[in-house]
């Protein structure tokens, strides 16, 4: 398998014993990953999505990071969300209001 451009990470806040108990998990996160994934393939992207564990941003939950570029996105909580961040992605371009600084 070849390194992927980009690789998303939402946090789904699972804690070490397995249980979702952060924000994140409690905002529809892991509900947004069959979409996003759904959206790298029908926009082509070459993209990997990965639901992690507490990414520690609570205050900014549901949180969506996107490497190697190092963006942190907060408030992920719908597919519009998705949507702006995907376009950005696509455009090399970021969504400053949804961004964490």
């Amino acid at each position: 398998m070849e390194k992927p451009e980009h690789h998303i990470f939402v946090c789904a806040s699972f804690r070490a014993d397995g249980e979702p108990k952060g924000v994140c998990h409690k905002k529809g996160s892991a509900a947004l990953l069959p979409y996003i994934e759904n959206e790298i393939l029908e926009r082509g992207l070459d993209a990997q999505i990965t639901s992690t564990g507490c990414m520690k941003a609570c205050d900014y939950g549901p949180v969506m990071v996107i490497q190697p570029k190092g963006l942190w996105y907060g408030n992920v909580e719908s597919e519009d969300a998705v949507d702006q961040i995907l376009d950005a992605l696509e455009d090399g371009e970021i969504v400053d209001n949804l961004l964490i600084t």
